[in-house]
This record gives structure tokens, C-alpha cells and sequence, in this order.
């Protein structure tokens, strides 16, 4: 019997890159995101490629009757979920504090705290009977800095921080781990929506350095399930070689 992977926001970046790596490993796949017309190419695709079951849902994190309704109505051969990427966020907007738009903050907080806290609970009430799982949650290096511009965003990463710290240890007597993944500059879609739709001003965040790519962030999530069951991962900070942290890059 195959183990389950649920990725939450699957349809671009991490999340896609993630589905196809556990896919390739073996997994079957619940997939997650808004694009229906990309779950469904996603799916066709792992399953032709690696001859898994695959399960997509389509849902906005953002609204908690959507995922509630999504996790508790999974057929009784689903529920049996092993890790949970816990994924779907966005970066809206990198204006200061008193110019920021209202709007953009509304849709971080609703989707990196709010969204983000929904799924988690719902499929960590699955693995608790179990006493068993993996909760993988995505976080920022913006979770460990405050910069310029970043105000809401920062905060919500922060958010995650500490959500990742209460799960831990709430989540403990069930023996579930729970992991945070913080990457630094990764160019992804994830870069264009920040800039909304700018494609341009999204690549020139990365000038003269060569950032990670969602595959790179994948691989290092799939290293962390693949550890024995009385070792976890607490807390882990992935950067490009060419950046030390928030603030420090060598650009050449």
C-alpha cells in the first residue's frame, strides 16, 4: 500500500514540484489548489508518468467551510494521509507599511495563517487516531527577519513560526512531526504574483546570483520524510548559496 502526501496550493512552485517528487518516490497524491484546469493536467501527468493514484481538489484555502468540507469528505482510502505539505501562501504587494493596500493584506493573512491553520487542524484530526503523520509547513526566511517592505507578509511568516511551534508541541502526545520549511530567494511563480504579473520586476530580485528553484526546495522536504520515525526535522532555513539571510547577498 502506497503512503499519501497532501499538498495544499499544487498547481505552481513548490507544491507542483513537491507532487511530482513524491509521485516519482511512490506516493500516491491528494492535490489541492484553485486552477482546475491545471489540477487536472497535474494529475494526468503523474499518473501517466509514475503510476500512482492521484486526487485533486479543487478549493481556496481561504474559506473554511471549503476545507473542511474537502478533508472531512475524502474517501475512507484517502484519510489514511502520511505527510501533509502544508503549502498554499502567497506574497501580495511590497509597498511601506502606510502605503501598503489593505486588500493584499486581507489575502495573506486569510491564506498564510488563516488558510494554513484550517488545513492543518483538519488533517492532523486524521493522523491523531493513528498516532502517526507528518506535517510539513512552509514557511520564509521572512518568518526569521523583518525587511522593508515586507510588513504583512513578514508577519504572517512569523505567524507560521509559531503556529509550526505550537503544533509541535500540542501534536507531541501523538508522536506527529511537524516540520518548517523556510527557503530564501527562490524564483518561482510565487515571485510574479508578489509584483503582480511584473515578470520583469520579479527576475530583477535575483540579478546576479542564482537562486533555488522549486525543485531544490522539494527535494530538501522529501529528505526530511525520509528520516526514522524517532527523528524529526523541527525547524530548517534553505537559501542559494549566494545569500546568508534576509539582508546579505554576493551578486555577481
Amino acid at each position: 500500500m502506497n503512503k499519501i502526501v497532501l499538498i495544499t496550493g499544487a498547481t505552481a512552485g513548490f507544491g507542483e514540484a513537491c507532487a511530482r517528487k513524491f509521485a516519482a518516490s511512490g506516493y500516491d497524491v491528494i492535490i489541492t489548489g484553485r486552477r482546475l484546469d491545471r489540477l487536472e493536467r497535474l494529475t494526468e501527468e503523474l499518473k501517466a508518468q509514475y503510476s500512482v493514484d492521484v486526487l485533486p481538489l479543487r478549493f481556496d484555502v481561504r474559506s473554511r467551510d471549503a476545507v473542511l468540507n474537502a478533508i472531512n469528505e475524502l474517501p475512507d482510502q484517502w484519510k489514511r494521509i502520511d505527510v501533509l505539505i502544508n503549502n498554499a501562501g502567497l506574497a501580495a504587494g511590497k509597498d511601506d507599511f502606510d502605503k501598503a493596500s489593505l486588500d493584499d493584506w486581507d489575502a495573506m493573512v486569510d491564506t498564510n495563517i488563516k488558510g494554513f491553520a484550517y488545513i492543518a487542524q483538519s488533517v492532523a484530526q486524521l493522523m491523531i487516531p493513528r498516532k502517526k503523520g507528518h506535517i510539513i509547513n512552509l514557511g520564509s526566511v521572512a518568518a526569521k527577519q523583518v525587511y522593508a517592505q515586507g510588513n504583512m507578509y513578514c508577519a504572517t511568516k512569523h505567524a507560521v513560526e509559531a503556529l509550526s511551534q505550537a503544533m509541535r508541541i500540542d501534536l507531541l502526545p501523538y508522536h506527529i512531526k511537524v516540520t518548517a520549511v523556510h527557503p530564501g530567494a527562490a524564483n518561482t511563480e510565487f515571485s510574479t504574483v508578489r509584483f503582480k504579473g511584473d515578470r520583469i520586476a520579479a527576475d530583477k530580485v535575483y540579478d546576479g546570483m542564482i537562486p533555488l528553484v522549486a525543485a531544490d526546495v522539494a527535494e530538501t522536504i522529501f529528505y526530511c520524510t525520509t528520516l526514522p520515525d524517532h527523528v524529526c526535522i523541527n525547524d530548517l532555513v534553505i537559501t542559494c548559496t549566494q545569500q546568508a539571510d534576509c539582508f546579505y547577498y554576493d551578486r555577481k
